[in-house]
């Protein structure tokens, strides 16, 4: 590869990562404006640390543990060493597409994500201190695993039929997903959500600042998956470009079709998580895909979040922000999507798929409830009732948002 395909790629890696850094301003600003004004603070708090949660435990322990080499193929488990090493001969284009360090911090962008869904998923009554520890174990430990499961040879890439996740339907999104899934069960609903008389809705106190996040999110992901191309191919990043922006199109209308016919009304927050779902669904087979196939896969997947919210209510599990339904159902449904449309589709892909579906649910889901289980018995995972009812604002950080109008909660 000569100097100048060497620095172009290594340019759009870098640009890419900028792109994905991104996506968390869209994931705080979302996670804000879907839940009260009383827990503004809080949630902004949790979104500023994820990052750097992500960036610090991957550097230290996650990268290494993701892509630990190739005496580890196959396996379930590798750990490569600890810190950043630099490998001789990584900086240059005899060795690879992109420098060491380009590569690290692209895939450390992705690291936070897993613990940026869950914060959402429990959202307005988990404690602080709790949610941070589980961030920082999920995050460190179980994200890059189960990413070396695939992205750094481990078993998953080795199967007769290699499972395939071109950006992380299920290693990013539905690792995330099962984390809040269990996190929000384990903490139990907010205070006042189900009643004897059914579902009392809570809605959020922005709607401006929650369609902001989603745009942010969907500007974001042009990166999430155009940088997974891992080069500047020009074919290749165009068409992710493509079938990402239709994925999310068809999203919109997908959950509008279903929340109308449901709810006989047209719901903003619906049509946004359509969007999410769209782009979750997209992820794992973006380019495999054409723009027909990654229209049916984006609209499904707004159908699909429609159903999960309602499906969830039913249980009881109460997510502010709808992210199980976008980030665990959506990426579930973008995972088996890659067997039955696109380049690979067929009978040996879709086992293959079940069965990173299956190991990555059975590995996250235990995971994060050994660990939220244990802080729930030791230290506690819940706020009392009264600091909930006043607000985590106030009670976990002495400030509110907007101390003008705090009155108003």
């Amino acid at each position: 590869m000569n100097q100048e395909i060497f620095t172009i790629n290594n340019l759009w890696i870098l640009v890419a990562t900028i792109l994905v850094f991104i996506m968390h301003l869209g994931f705080a600003s979302l996670e804000a404006g879907l839940t009260r004004s009383k827990n503004t603070v809080n949630i902004l708090f949790k979104n500023t640390l994820i990052p750097a949660i992500g960036l610090l435990t991957y550097a230290f322990i996650g990268f290494n543990l993701m892509y630990p080499g190739d005496a580890f193929a196959g396996m379930f488990i590798g750990l490569g060493g600890i810190g950043l090493s630099l490998p001789e001969g990584w900086n240059t284009s005899e060795y690879a597409d992109f420098t060491f360090y380009t590569d690290f911090i692209f895939q450390a962008m992705f690291a936070a994500t897993a613990a940026t869904i869950v914060s959402g998923a429990v959202a307005e009554r988990i404690k602080l201190g709790p949610f941070l520890t589980f961030s920082i174990l999920y995050v460190g430990i179980c994200y890059p695993i189960v990413g070396m499961w695939k992205w750094g040879g481990g078993f998953l890439d080795t199967l007769e039929t290699p499972f395939y996740d071109f950006a992380g339907s299920t290693i990013v999104h539905s690792v995330g997903g099962w984390g809040a899934l269990v996190g929000a069960y384990l903490l139990g609903p907010r205070i006042g959500k189900y009643t004897e008389k059914g579902m009392k809705a809570i809605p959020g106190h922005s709607i401006p600042m929650a369609t902001i996040g989603v745009f942010l999110l969907w500007f974001g992901w042009f990166g999430f998956n155009g940088g997974s191309v891992l080069s500047a191919d020009p074919g290749e990043v165009s068409l992710v470009f493509v079938t990402t922006a239709i994925a999310g199109a068809a999203g919109a209308f997908g959950a509008l079709l279903a929340s109308y016919l449901k709810f006989k009304t047209y719901d903003i927050t619906m049509v946004l998580n359509g969007i999410l779902a769209g782009l979750v669904g997209i992820t794992a087979g973006a380019d495999l895909m054409g723009p027909g196939e990654a229209a049916i896969i984006g609209f499904v997947g707004g159908i699909l979040v429609v159903l999960g919210v309602v499906f969830f209510d039913k249980l009881k599990i109460d997510d502010p922000v709808g992210a199980i339904a976008v980030h665990l159902v959506g990426g579930i449904w973008g995972t088996l999507a890659v067997g039955l449309f696109g380049d690979l589709a067929g009978g040996a892909q879709v086992l293959s798929q079940l069965i990173g579906i299956g190991a990555t649910a059975a590995f996250c889901f235990g995971t994060s409830w050994l660990i939220f289980f244990s802080l729930k018995r030791t230290i506690g995972i819940r706020v009392p009732a009264a600091e909930e009812i006043e607000g985590l604002d106030i009670n976990e950080h002495g400030m509110h948002a907007y101390p003008d109008f705090a009155k108003q909660g």
